[in-house]
């Protein structure tokens, strides 16, 4: 009789009809394909995220030297650098707040705040007439676009396990073609007076404010990307802690009916059940931590490579650089987003379902090392060899980049539960922002350092630079291996 008349231990969730996140939940038990539609949304907005972040690289150079704070030309990648650095500070500072915001209010309020951050700030980046006018601008935009976070754990949360890969890499390869279209779109049409003055006058809004032009053109854009965030569906449970009360409640009062009938070890269940409430601290997550720290590390040498390469390509040729203006800088850059698409959409998923995250991210650490080694010899060749070798070495760096990157953000979302997944995005997104902050101010002062010492005996001028941008590559890639990196068990059996 006790046990016909004692509340069951398990108590099934019922879907309910008002509730996005349950029809998500339904729509992944019931399907089997990937949702399409809505990664390609995910993708849309995500790319708003991330174009502002380097389409100021091709003309920060000349935008500083407008500002007319550098002495020398050395000096101009060394202030350019802190403009550079500004963004990824203010993002350090609260992605972990906007993780929890989206894990108490849902991940879409979260999105359409930032698309329109992204809106705002970035036109007033375009209109900056001194440097600090422009780091201020640029670091309220990163301080309060945050919804990279919650657009990580909303990519993981609409997509069944065996569709992950798929989930994570849209973010990746939507990131990697925003940081590499972003240069493309600033390049093209930064100064527009001055290359296409049939167009734009000296006297116009866009010549008075040479670098307006790409940041109006990329704020449109978030623009349209506020508005298709309304068509997102919320992936968070709104009555979730409710449900989740009533659940514990009956499980508590089921055990508590059963064990004064009942054995001592019904007794204890009833107590380990309690203990087991509350959710241990995401910072003692350690394949969650490890992990983030691994993804901190090849953060910082793709921002100072990304800061790097757009300053070392504008550089003249008697100081080790390429002596590209801003078009040649966006040619290259759009070219190499374009096959970093294919490759992300259509090559990595697969390549990932063989060898699991983890070794795609070592292959690709790895294959970066010699790739990074030959770029002060491609500085060497002009004309038509310089542009094939160059596209081809930009393309294939950015692809291992965003490789590395898409490998390490299935490890961090497998390894906590929905009701975490933005609070481990924030404090990932926090930690890589400190490592990007660093990252252009060390690579411009870096770039400038080095190109005051072109006669020295031992990696002289440009060759210091990427000799210490493998480093840091070295050093991610020795932390992908045991005991450092600690993978969660979904993974670990996957790999």
């Amino acid at each position: 009789m006790a046990e016909e008349n004692a509340t069951p231990l398990i108590v099934k969730h019922d879907y309910r009809e008002d509730c996005e996140a349950c029809r998500i939940e339904l729509a992944k038990e019931t399907g089997h394909g990937a949702p399409y539609k809505i990664l390609f949304n995910v993708w849309i907005v995500t790319l708003a995220a991330a174009l502002p972040i380097s389409s100021l690289f091709p003309f920060l150079y000349y935008m500083v030297r407008d500002f007319h704070v550098a002495k020398r030309e050395e000096d101009i990648s060394y202030y350019a650098g802190y403009v550079g650095s500004s963004f990824m500070l203010g993002r350090a500072l609260t992605s972990l707040l906007w993780g929890v915001v989206s894990d108490k209010y849902g991940r879409k309020p979260v999105i359409l705040f930032g698309s329109m951050t992204v809106v705002i700030f970035n036109t007033l980046f375009g209109v900056s007439v001194n440097l600090w006018m422009a780091i201020s601008s640029r670091f309220l935009l990163g301080s309060l676009c945050g919804m990279l976070g919650p657009l990580r754990a909303y990519a993981s949360e609409i997509c069944r396990k065996e569709h992950q890969a798929l989930g994570m890499s849209v973010i990746s390869t939507s990131w990697g073609i925003g940081l590499v279209i972003g240069p493309a779109v600033g390049g093209f049409l930064a100064q527009p007076a001055e290359k296409y003055p049939n167009i734009f006058s000296k006297e116009s809004l866009f010549g008075r404010f040479p670098y307006l032009l790409p940041c109006i053109v990329i704020s449109a854009y978030a623009l349209l990307a506020f508005i298709i965030s309304f068509w997102l569906p919320e992936t968070l449970h709104r009555h979730h802690d409710e449900d989740t009360e009533e659940e514990e409640e009956a499980a508590l009062v089921g055990l508590q009916n059963s064990s004064n009938k009942s054995s001592p070890s019904l007794k204890h269940s009833v107590s380990t059940l309690k203990f087991c409430i509350p959710q241990p601290s995401l910072l003692r997550n350690w394949p969650l931590m490890s992990s983030v720290l691994v993804y901190c590390v090849f953060q910082l040498h793709d921002m100072a490579y990304t800061e790097i390469f757009s300053l070392w390509a504008n550089s003249s040729r008697r100081l080790g650089g390429l002596g590209f203006n801003t078009d040649d800088v966006g040619e290259v850059l759009a070219i190499s987003g374009s096959g970093l698409l294919i490759f992300q959409l259509c090559l990595y998923p697969w390549v990932e379902s063989i060898i699991g995250p983890i070794m795609v991210s070592r292959i690709s650490a790895v294959i970066t090392i010699p790739l990074l080694s030959s770029y002060p010899f491609i500085a060497k060749l002009s004309g038509m060899a310089l542009f094939i070798v160059l596209n081809c070495a930009s393309l294939f760096k950015n692809a291992l980049s965003v490789s590395i990157t898409t490998g390490l953000l299935v490890i961090q979302n497998s390894a906590v539960s929905q009701e975490h997944r933005g609070a481990a995005n924030g404090i990932s997104m926090s930690l890589m922002s400190l490592a990007k902050a660093v990252g252009p101010a060390a690579g411009g002062t870096l770039l400038s350092w080095a190109q005051s010492r072109l006669d020295a005996s031992f990696l002289p001028g440009v060759h210091v630079v990427f000799f210490l941008l493998n480093v840091v590559e070295f050093v991610g890639l020795a932390m992908t291996f045991k005991p450092f990196l600690t993978l969660p068990p979904a993974v670990a059996a996957d790999s």
